[in-house]
């Protein structure tokens, strides 16, 4: 059934093809940051490279994304040797733009790999094949990496390459052991590290008869394996007396509870209550701090304050992930299932993305790949699933503000969303038991609003009020994709918890 579609290396042929005529599209700060690190890791002596900070976008990547950089470098000398000048801050000649282009469309075949060998391992190949499609031709990679620039299909392959060596006991030790470098790749993925370390423990490391009998075989294996991964990522630095500086570079808690462009997340919505109440409390009798209430009028600072709702300090956010974490780690413990394992994967991604600290809109990835995974499951799936994908990839067109980029971005997406959910409408197995109407009901009306809210917000608004108000569209997409990540994590939290 699967041979209705294109093969995944025809799509990735196509998508390619796509990408390169990209090349020349605008690019964000983040382009000059991994050129920054190209030229550190290229020009300095590994003892330097987390204290070099000729330019502000200091390394602040755990070491093997470093040495990735310093791979890409050798190779960059050959294209471009003066992008490689540490003090060539903001070089971009053509032979740069095309080559750090052309390392994300390389790189990013791991994720052509890992969704080959998650379709030829899957028994429906049919919805495995439809879902693998999806992933690797997301609207949210094609704007983030391949625009915005960034390597996360080449991350986010390591993650579902990961994800598929977990389904057989043979290769789940080798999932384990990839998570761990993934982890010594990019920081952000310890937020899915509890539900690893629940479905390890429990499906490779106890005995399946008795969660109080240890495989000692097992679990020497996997503690081993993990420690030399971690020491040799992290040993040198330690051994130079660096640990702290390092950690300082990737975990600075000084950033505000709200990154600049507003994730949605429930502390989106917790500010754009704060923004009403600013107008409301004076009837109410409440106190407005008018320094913050001024300091937030254009919704682009990265530090938050609050006129009227009280502050938010990090420990809280982080009580509050652990807390949602842990309830549907409950179910993964008493029931390690590869199907449970994703979902508990994708329920760690909703909670750390809802309530974390200083959340990333570009971190919606972290939900919508493994979610994509099971979302074809069955219909109650399906239903948690949509809202989620309008919401996720509306959610990151901020970061795409240039009027040239207007119908790359829309087009591509609303193109995206209509031949997929429909796919998927069409291939998803019906539910094992009554879906909930709410829910279904709560989809389509959201997915209604999303064509005119993304007109209002990229066209209409500035014919209105040209730059007056800037803040309004930003807040509008922040809170609009809010309700639609919380609806859709309340969703599957049913779905989860009921099946």
């Amino acid at each position: 059934m699967a041979d209705m579609y294109p093969s995944i290396t025809q799509t990735a042929v196509v998508a390619t093809a796509l990408k390169v005529l990209l090349w020349p599209a605008y690019k964000s700060t983040d382009f000059e940051v991994h050129r920054n690190w190209l030229a550190i890791t290229y020009s300095l002596p590994v003892k330097e490279w987390y204290f070099e900070n000729t330019s502000e976008w200091t390394l602040d990547y755990p070491p093997f994304f470093a040495y990735f950089e310093w791979i890409l470098s050798q190779a960059a000398a050959l294209v471009e040797p003066a992008l490689l000048n540490v003090k060539s801050l903001g070089y971009d000649s053509w032979q740069t733009v095309y080559f750090q282009r052309a390392t994300v469309i390389v790189t990013e075949f791991v994720l052509i790999y890992a969704l080959h060998l998650y379709v030829k391992t899957s028994k429906d190949k049919r919805t495995a094949h439809a879902a693998a499609l999806s992933i690797l031709l997301s609207p949210g990679l094609l704007i983030i990496d391949h625009i915005h620039f960034q390597y996360n299909g080449f991350l986010y392959g390591v993650l579902v390459l990961s994800l598929v060596l977990a389904r057989k006991q043979s290769t789940m030790l080798y999932s384990g052991l990839l998570f761990a470098a993934l982890l010594c790749l990019k920081h952000i993925y310890l937020y899915l590290a509890p539900a690893y370390f629940v479905f390890l423990l429990r499906a490779y490391c106890l005995s399946p008869k008795s969660m109080f009998r240890i495989r000692w075989l097992n679990a020497i294996k996997l503690g081993s394996g993990i420690g030399a991964i971690f020491a040799a990522a992290f040993g040198p630095f330690a051994a130079w007396g660096q640990m702290d500086q390092l950690l300082s570079r990737l975990f600075p808690f000084s950033r505000g509870l709200c990154h600049a462009y507003w994730a949605p997340n429930v502390w989106s919505m917790y500010s754009f209550t704060d923004r009403v109440l600013i107008y409301v409390a004076p009837y109410l009798g409440l106190p407005v701090d008018q320094t913050a209430a001024k300091s937030l009028t254009r919704g682009l600072v990265g530090d938050t304050s609050f006129a009227v709702l009280p502050e938010i300090p990090p420990r809280t956010t982080f009580l509050l992930t652990l807390f949602f974490q842990t309830i549907f780690l409950f179910k993964l413990f008493r029931s390690p299932t590869w199907d449970t394992f994703i979902s508990s994967v994708t329920m760690c991604g909703y909670a750390s993305f809802l309530f974390g600290w200083h959340v990333h809109e570009k971190a919606i990835l972290l939900i919508i790949i493994p979610f994509s995974l099971l979302a074809l499951k069955d219909r109650r799936y399906l239903g948690a699933f949509r809202p989620l994908a309008v919401a996720g990839h509306v959610s990151i067109f901020p970061l795409l503000f240039t009027a040239q980029e207007f119908l790359v971005k829309t087009g591509y997406t609303v193109l995206w969303l209509v031949l997929f959910l429909l796919a998927f409408d069409r291939v998803v197995p019906p539910a094992p038991r009554e879906r909930l109407f709410l829910l279904d009901r709560f989809s389509v009306a959201y997915v209604a609003v999303a064509i005119p809210l993304i007109l209002y917000c990229s066209l209409l608004h500035q014919l209105v009020f040209g730059l007056k108000y800037e803040f309004l569209p930003l807040m509008f997409t922040s809170s609009y994709s809010a309700v639609g990540v919380v609806g859709s994590w309340v969703g599957f939290s049913v779905v989860y918890l009921a099946s």
